[in-house]
């Protein structure tokens, strides 16, 4: 969400957890997903994923990542700010995320060092956590992205 004033590196606080919303999981967009990018059985099969390590479909965790990241960016970066990431440093899945799920996102900002190379940028380093209806948390990553720094 775009505030009124840009959000520079200088804004963002060490330490401040900033929520991102929630998205929910439907069986439907599950097999979807997975029968485009992950089609492995327990992602597309509901009565397959009955015997599988799982015990039932739920969704693959790039599904998972990509919905997180879409709230990540309609409600955290600010678009006339955020130049982009360098890569994720972690992304653990934790638990499976089912049909009828609903989970709840935010990113904590870690860290913030200004870049040494470039003046104008700074770069933050940034914990996400999404846990589901029930509170279990269900995801987690450390990511990095790069934000413009306030005009002097």
């Amino acid at each position: 969400m775009q505030s009124e004033q840009p959000r520079y590196w200088e804004d963002y606080e060490v330490g401040r957890k900033y929520p991102l919303g929630s998205t929910s999981f439907t069986a439907e967009e599950i097999i979807e997903f997975a029968e485009k990018f992950d089609p492995q059985s327990f992602h597309v099969d509901a009565e397959a994923a009955k015997s599988s390590l799982f015990g039932g479909l739920c969704a693959s965790g790039w599904h998972v990542a990509a919905k997180l990241m879409r709230l990540f960016v309609d409600s955290y970066i600010d678009k006339r700010t955020a130049l982009g990431s360098p890569g994720v440093d972690e992304l653990r899945w934790l638990k499976p995320v089912r049909p009828g799920d609903t989970l709840t996102a935010w990113v904590e900002c870690a860290d913030k060092v200004p870049s040494k190379s470039r003046p104008t940028m700074g770069v933050i380093h940034e914990h996400w956590s999404a846990v589901n209806q029930n509170g279990e948390l269900v995801m987690t990553s450390k990511g990095v992205n790069m934000v413009r720094r306030r005009p002097v």
